[in-house]
């Protein structure tokens, strides 16, 4: 299950790494996260390879946590509200395949929670659009390139983080207050 003697692994890709890296990096129970690629057919992909959408990847972050601080249900709910689960292949401005929302699970339990949660999230009508959010089998994990790791936190005037990841993280921390280191 991608567990180490206190650990466990999840991944995700729910558009734009940074974004999704800078939110996990703020939850209490989370060891590491690492931005990078996941659900392709190329061995060791380039960001530019993934960009131009040919590799089959998703941008994704890959969660090491502590799963007696926080749960993987609990991550679940924070990957689900804090972006678009209804649009497919994109998120905000972010167009492809690369920024489909996607859980890369790691065992059958990992696949029987997401699928739970999912079904639960559509049936109670949350977004006025069905959640189109991909379940499949985590297969490999390439950490992108070493310039994608804590984009947010190396270069906050940058205009992307300031007009897209600083408003997310605000309201992230705003509904997710408890959950916050």
């Amino acid at each position: 299950m991608g567990e180490t003697a206190e650990h466990i692994m999840a991944t995700f890709g729910s558009g734009c790494f940074w974004c999704t890296e800078a939110i996990f990096r703020r939850i209490k129970g989370i060891k590491s996260v690492v931005s990078g690629y996941s659900g392709g057919h190329v061995k060791n992909p380039s960001y530019e390879q993934v960009c131009a959408g040919d590799t089959g990847h998703a941008e994704s972050v890959q969660i090491t946590y502590d799963p007696g601080i926080i749960s993987y249900d609990e991550l679940l709910e924070i990957f689900w509200k804090t972006h678009d689960p209804t649009t497919r292949n994109r998120q905000g401005n972010d167009i492809g395949t690369q920024y489909r929302s996607v859980v890369f699970y790691h065992d059958p339990d990992q696949k029987e929670i997401a699928e739970s949660y999912r079904d639960k999230l559509e049936a109670e009508h949350i977004w006025s659009r069905p959640i189109v959010t991909e379940i499949e089998a985590f297969t490999e994990f390439w950490p992108a390139e070493t310039y994608h790791h804590d984009y947010y936190k190396n270069n906050p005037s940058n205009p992307y983080c300031a007009a897209v990841i600083t408003p997310k993280i605000e309201k992230f921390t705003k509904i997710f207050k408890e959950r916050c280191k």
